[in-house]
């Protein structure tokens, strides 16, 4: 029986981090939030579905590597912020 992912301190923060980064998406300049705004939720987003999907699955094995997986994904939006501030669009 797979464990419920929604017990996991990793899925719970990943799901703040979601609420906390699409607010921020919506302050972009206009001609960004389809581009640049596109990639970060769907980086966010594949965090808490990477781990979702891992926990659904029969093997460690493929638990690791969709939290692997998650964790890549959290790199890129960490990337993603820092270009915004780079750029301007937020501060620190």
């Amino acid at each position: 029986m797979a464990m419920d992912y929604r017990r996991l301190d990793v899925w719970k923060k990943s799901m703040m981090l979601v609420k906390m980064v699409y607010p921020l998406i919506e302050r972009l300049p206009q001609e960004e939030k389809y581009a640049l705004g596109n990639q970060i939720r769907r980086a966010v987003t594949s965090i808490v579905l990477n781990i979702a999907e891992g926990t659904g699955r029969n093997s460690d094995k493929e638990l690791r590597y969709f939290l692997t997986v998650a964790r890549g994904s959290t790199a890129e939006v960490e990337a993603q912020l820092l270009i915004c501030v780079e750029l301007g669009f937020f501060s620190e």
